[in-house]
């Protein structure tokens, strides 16, 4: 299953940078469940890859510190009773855990003011809402 993962851009992580181990899967199982190892740890060295240009890994480190164990991002899955299946969703987790990370921060808001338009608007209604109500009262 030697596949690479996009990230972002050009930015791809080659399949020999992932570790995986395996281990029992404490979900459902069926008459094999003490005898198969279906749950998957993938782990990703992202303080020490070199696949990631300088700006998008130092951007992930920053994003993903509560996560980072010594710069290493691990991801279990066990969802499955199936290695495969477990195996794929660790990759897509990961796939996009490091896309939403390495995502450009969002553009600063500008700040604008209301337009004349728009207040006298705004101060019309308000004036339509207090006549109605001044209607609605019981005559003195």
């Amino acid at each position: 299953m030697p596949e690479a993962i996009h990230v972002r851009g050009s930015a791809v992580i080659p399949d020999s940078e992932l570790r995986w181990r395996f281990s029992r899967s404490s979900g459902p199982g069926g008459q094999h469940v003490n005898k198969t190892d279906t749950a998957v740890e993938l782990s990703f060295d992202l303080a020490r890859t070199d696949s990631l240009p300088e700006p998008l890994k130092a951007r992930a480190l920053r994003r993903l510190a509560g996560r980072l164990v010594d710069g290493v991002l691990t991801i279990r899955a066990d969802r499955h009773r199936s290695q495969w299946r477990n195996r794929q969703e660790a990759l897509s987790r990961l796939s996009a855990l490091l896309h939403e990370a390495t995502a450009p921060p969002p553009r600063r808001r500008r700040s604008t003011k209301p337009s004349r338009a728009a207040r006298e608007r705004r101060l019309a209604a308000k004036r339509r809402q207090s006549e109605l109500k001044r209607l609605r009262r019981p005559p003195d």
